[in-house]
């Protein structure tokens, strides 16, 4: 299923072969019939997005997304297990499911790395593909919540595989943007004056 390899390129490292074939790419999202209208207006977006601008432009913005830490990360088990021994065991047996369907990953590529994912499910049927993304669906959630925190158009890749999964998407109006986040955690960590409780009843002073 040719949606899946385009899903798969659109959230791999946007490099010149990439970007050029974006045309085809939204083509191709154009013409699935699984994809509903409204996640095909926001796929569209992206695709726009993506192609704007320099090339260095749209690999600063890819990086700046999706390697700064955990939240937003593409690798699948780094969500459950972390760098935990679990994960290995995981990504052990979902290499050894890849090897049963004569799916072959290349020397550097992890097999709980999304893009990869997708590469193999445009593989597969249907049925395989809805059942793997709904495995998936709660580590879907978590990085399209983090995407539409940071208000990124690449959440509309993660929102259509939740529908095809059979998921509902998340609902955007109920993300806090990241800064209301970040000051929100500031109002709670912020620092009491530093003589707040030390002035004696009556209010005389300290010395």
């Amino acid at each position: 299923m040719l949606i899946f390899k385009a899903f798969s390129a659109l959230l791999s490292y946007p490099d010149e072969e990439m970007r050029q074939a974006l045309p085809e790419i939204a083509e191709v999202v154009r013409a699935a019939p699984i994809v509903a209208a409204r996640e095909r207006e926001a796929l569209l977006a992206l695709i726009d997005e993506i192609g704007q601008g320099g090339l260095l432009a749209a690999e600063e913005r890819y990086v700046d997304l999706f390697d700064r830490g955990r939240a937003l990360s593409l690798h699948l088990f780094e969500h459950l297990h972390g760098d935990g021994r679990d994960r290995g065991t995981a990504m052990v047996e979902l290499k050894e499911l890849y090897g049963a369907a004569g799916f072959e990953l290349a020397a550097s590529e992890l097999p709980d790395y999304l893009p990869v994912v997708l590469e193999y499910l445009s593989l597969r049927d249907m049925t395989e593909a809805r059942e793997l993304l709904a495995d998936c669906a709660a580590i879907l959630a978590s990085i399209c919540r983090s995407l539409l925190a940071r208000q990124s158009r690449y959440a509309a890749v993660i929102q259509a595989l939740l529908v095809i999964a059979g998921e509902k998407p998340v609902d955007a109006a109920k993300v806090k943007p990241v800064r209301e986040q970040t000051e929100a955690l500031d109002r709670d960590w912020a620092e009491r004056p530093a003589f707040a409780d030390t002035a004696p009843p009556g209010g005389g002073s300290t010395i």
